[in-house]
């Protein structure tokens, strides 16, 4: 083999029920397949960096979120860009060059290995994380991981104020209650406005905001 030779990954969505392998031809990392068309990969303008994961080659993935359900990872080996994996919906993605193989699940969680090494165990959980703004204008750091999932609340500025899990699921702040609660199988994130009478929202752990409940302000008094 030359070593003027160029390798790209070769990825595969797997959904709900399907299991499809795309290969792509060297020197196109996103190829459109003869039985599946895939569009080009556009810049987005709306990436969110999450986190940088060090793959089993000692390359790196750039995990990055698009929307709901829908994460990208960027693999470097240096400063040079191997390849993207996407992974919208329920669809997990695999990717492999020289030995190296790796997966994007739907969280956005990576692993990786080498041919011929130790795959991951199923239902070995890496720590994934999100970060959002909240209403306060405070930074919450959404961590979900082996341990167990806990919330670490920041100023803007990167001053830990606070951290909590569901053996202490509770901290205040300035008026602000933030909580951990466990809804049956859901965990969920409270932020809960004590200074404005009450009212709250409600985050899942992949960071998107499912309840709002705005508490009703009494008439002052003539």
């Amino acid at each position: 083999m030359r070593s003027t030779r160029r390798t790209t990954l070769r990825t595969a969505a797997v959904c709900v029920g399907t299991a499809a392998v795309l290969a792509f031809p060297a020197g196109s990392a996103f190829a459109d397949s003869p039985a599946a068309p895939q569009p080009a990969v556009k810049p987005n303008p709306a990436r969110v960096f999450v986190t940088t994961v060090k793959l089993a080659d000692g390359s790196i993935a750039k995990v990055y979120k698009i929307g709901d359900d829908h994460f990208e990872a960027d693999v470097h080996a240096g400063s040079t860009k191997r390849d993207t994996l996407v992974s919208k919906g329920d669809a997990t993605t695999y990717g492999q060059s020289n030995g190296l193989h790796v997966v994007l699940q739907p969280n956005g969680t990576v692993t990786s290995w080498m041919e011929g090494g130790p795959k991951p165990k199923p239902g070995v959980k890496r720590e994934s994380s999100v970060r959002i703004t909240m209403p306060d204008g405070r930074i919450a750091k959404l961590v979900d991981g082996p341990d167990g999932k806990r919330v670490v609340i920041s100023t803007p500025n990167g001053n830990r104020l606070a951290a909590i899990d569901l053996k202490n699921p509770s901290a205040q702040n300035d008026g602000w209650t933030y909580r951990i609660v466990r809804d049956g199988k859901r965990v969920k994130f409270v932020v809960i406005d004590g200074k404005g009478g009450g009212s709250s929202w409600v985050y899942r752990f992949d960071g998107k905001l499912i309840e709002k409940y705005t508490a009703e302000r009494s008439a002052p008094k003539a």
